[in-house]
Order: structure tokens, then C-alpha cells, then sequence
């Protein structure tokens, strides 16, 4: 079983495991994530053998700052002003490849872009320390729901690993909005942990919507699922039925639920993000085979809280249609 260490005594003990080929579960500012070093066929293969993930979805390399970034990928202006304005922080920039950059293939799945993000906290001053970046998709079974504790991470992936950080909670609670920059536009590839708004704001151009194929990753149709069902913008509630909750007003029947988790009481979508995949977990070992959920706004976080709602509930084991955004 997985050694559970606190952040402030396991820097050492995860660099060993790191440099060695290994995987280590470390948090983040968005979800846990199941890192490797990116540069190492070994620890890359090791996160696909982990999670059980497909060989065809790509991982987000993460750095340690611009400098480390600049030597992967090619930034125009646009990219490099997006970097500064939300690195460290919950943004994936899908850029070209530079060449000669030492990414090993696997983590770009064959493309000629990779995803990258600056993370807060312990996964940045741990890839400083190890000088090289790390792949690292959130610490949990391909498909199923992220974790955002430790004891999530320990739960799900705990017999197949030998390490996870704990950081505590994490403090988005979603995984990080992906945008891919190509000759001055901006396609949102992935709602996530910054409003598109925010985004449109910062660089001046408004953020277009759609996808050919898997283009980075978390674009699998069916992703984030728990082991019951999920029911969509539920009106009502059904004896047995475990409810999802948003908000000061119930569906009708709320009172029928086998069990019942708010994200957000005063209807705030930041909190309701933070909640979403604690409480679907809460809900799923209640041992209700469906979760039903009530309509959520799609403005703002909202968005990212839909989109991650609408693949748990899609039927399993589907790849994105080449027509649906992320």
C-alpha cells in the first residue's frame, strides 16, 4: 500500500522515486496529480500502466517556470501573455513543439503540440528541484472521478504505487482549463479552473469553441464517472436516487434521496467547483445506482462544472466525437 507523507517531509523521498523511474501522487492547486518525469520513457510508461489510461490520450507536462517552458514548446506573443498573466496557476497552453526538446513520445500521444501548465505549491518546487518537467494527469483510474485529497488518491490507486503527497484539499477542485494558441486565435479545448472569460479578458480575443479529435488531453467523451449512473438537470427526484444538490432550491421529491450532497448552498460556482468530485464520491459509496443531479449555471466556473457533469454521465468508454469541444 501507498506511504501517505505530508508535503513539508516527502520532497526527498518523492525526487528518489522520480529519478529512479517511478510515479509519485502529488497535489496540486487543481486535483492530485499521478507525476512522472517526462522525459523518461519508464515513468511515463509507468503513469499509462497506473491509471490504465489509452496510449492515445496525451499528458500535460508540467514546469517549473517560463525559462523551462520555452525550451519544450514555441510561445508566440499571445501564448507567452497568457503564461504570465496565469502561470503558476490552473491554465493549459496547447503550443507547438520545439524541436530536440526531450519529451519523450508518449506524453504527446504522436502529436506535434504539447500541453503545458506551471502548477502552485509543492509540484512546482519539486520539478525545480528535479530540473526536468513532469507529466502528471490526475491521480486516480483512467475514466473515473479525480481526487482532490490524498485519501481519494490512497483509496483508487494506493495498491499500485508507492508514494502520495498530501497537500491537503486542494483549492480549485477542477482540473485546469486547456486552450490551444495557433497563429494569434485562441480554441478552448477544455473548460476548467479559469473562466473563459478571465481568458478573453487577458488576451483580447475571444476564445472559439470546438475540436478535431483527441487534441489534448480529457477529451474522451465519457471521463470523470463514478460507478452509478449520472441523471442530468434532474426536476425530480426518485425513491433510492442519490441528489447532487445546487443551490437553496430542491427538485421535487429531494426528500426520496438515499443521500444528498449541496456543492454550493448559496449557489457560488467557485465553491461548487471545489465540491464537485468529493461530494460525487461521497455519493457514489452511498450504494445508489443512480446520482441525480440538478441544473447548474453554465456561466463562469459553470461551464467547467457542466462539461465535467455531462462526460460522467455519457455513455462509458466513448472517444470525443470530432465535432464536440472539450
Amino acid at each position: 500500500m501507498a506511504e501517505i507523507l505530508a508535503a513539508g517531509e516527502a520532497m526527498e523521498r518523492a525526487l528518489a522515486l522520480l529519478e529512479g523511474g517511478d510515479v509519485v501522487a502529488i497535489p496540486t492547486e487543481t486535483v492530485y496529480g499521478l507525476a512522472g518525469d517526462a522525459t523518461n520513457g519508464v515513468g511515463v510508461a509507468r503513469i499509462f500502466e497506473v491509471k490504465g489510461r489509452p496510449r492515445f490520450n496525451p499528458l500535460i507536462a508540467h514546469v517549473a517556470d517560463l525559462a523551462m517552458a520555452e525550451r519544450i514548446a514555441l510561445f508566440d506573443p499571445l501564448s507567452k501573455r497568457l503564461a504570465q498573466t496565469f502561470w503558476p496557476g490552473p491554465l493549459t497552453l496547447v503550443l507547438p513543439q520545439r524541436p530536440g526538446n526531450g519529451i519523450h513520445p508518449l506524453v504527446t500521444a504522436g502529436l506535434d503540440t504539447i500541453a503545458l501548465r506551471m502548477p502552485k505549491g509543492f509540484g512546482g518546487e519539486l520539478i525545480a528541484r528535479l530540473g526536468r518537467p513532469l507529466a502528471a494527469p490526475s491521480a486516480n483510474s483512467s475514466g473515473r472521478i479525480s481526487a482532490t485529497t490524498a485519501e481519494a488518491v490512497a483509496a483508487d490507486l494506493g495498491s499500485k504505487i508507492r508514494l502520495v503527497v498530501d497537500g491537503g484539499a486542494t483549492s480549485v477542485g477542477l482540473e485546469s482549463t486547456i486552450v490551444k494558441v495557433e497563429g494569434g486565435k485562441l480554441r478552448l479545448l477544455r473548460p476548467g479552473g479559469i473562466a473563459a472569460e478571465e481568458i478573453e479578458a487577458a488576451a483580447g480575443v475571444k476564445l472559439s469553441r470546438g475540436a478535431a479529435g483527441i487534441e489534448a488531453p480529457g477529451m474522451l467523451a465519457s471521463h470523470y464517472a463514478p460507478g452509478a449512473a449520472v441523471r442530468l438537470n434532474a426536476e425530480t427526484i426518485a425513491k433510492g436516487e442519490a441528489l447532487l444538490a445546487f443551490g437553496d432550491r430542491r427538485a421535487e421529491g429531494w426528500q426520496n434521496a438515499a443521500a444528498l450532497r449541496n456543492l454550493s448552498e448559496t449557489g457560488d460556482l467557485r465553491e461548487a467547483a471545489a465540491n464537485l468530485f468529493a461530494h460525487m464520491q461521497d455519493l457514489d459509496r452511498s450504494g445508489a445506482r443512480t446520482i441525480a443531479v440538478e441544473p447548474i449555471p453554465f456561466d463562469g466556473l459553470g461551464e467547467a462544472i457542466n462539461d465535467r457533469l455531462s462526460r460522467a454521465a455519457a455513455p462509458r468508454d466513448q472517444a470525443a466525437p470530432r465535432d464536440k469541444i472539450d
